[in-house]
């Protein structure tokens, strides 16, 4: 786990390479204009599988409402969020899937928790992060990374 502090509206996020297409290519995470980022503790977990469709459905939505890219962050390994963006989005979406599968990014936000119990060892909390470029302008953290509320995709898009 990381001693980081869970960052704050104003604050910016850490320049970072992320995987999404597989093991050996990560690439810069480029935020330019309004974006969505979703942490969530593990693919394919019960609550994650109920909240990611959510942003997925409401993809234009949130594109009509000046947002430029919605990710998704898993502490999971690629091949996982891959088939998880498969398994949600069988017709494709736009929305990235993104594995930190080394909860490198969680941590660097402070918004990592030992899951270890349930799930093995470092997780994501759940949470919202909006950002402009890679400025956060609102944050929602869920309390129990198992409850479902302020980070639903209808009550996020409620607040743009």
């Amino acid at each position: 786990m990381s001693s980081t502090s869970q960052i704050q509206v104003g604050g910016t996020i850490p320049a970072q390479n992320v995987k999404e297409n597989a093991p050996d290519a990560a690439t810069p995470l480029e935020l330019k204009g309004k974006n969505i980022i979703v942490g969530v503790p593990g693919a394919f977990t019960g609550t994650c599988h109920a909240q990611v469709p959510g942003y997925i459905e409401a993809y234009d939505e949130f594109k009509a409402k000046g947002v430029n890219e919605i990710y998704i962050f898993a502490v999971n390994d690629v091949f996982v969020t891959k088939a998880w963006k498969e398994n949600l989005a069988p017709k494709g979406s736009n929305v990235h899937f993104i594995a930190d599968d080394n909860a490198a990014f969680a941590n660097s936000v402070g918004l990592a928790f030992d899951a270890t119990p349930l799930l093995g060892g470092p997780r994501s909390k759940r949470y919202v992060i909006v950002t402009e470029d890679n400025k956060v302008s609102s944050i929602a953290v869920e309390a129990d990374p198992g409850k479902l509320t302020i980070t639903a995709a209808k009550n996020v898009l409620a607040q743009l």
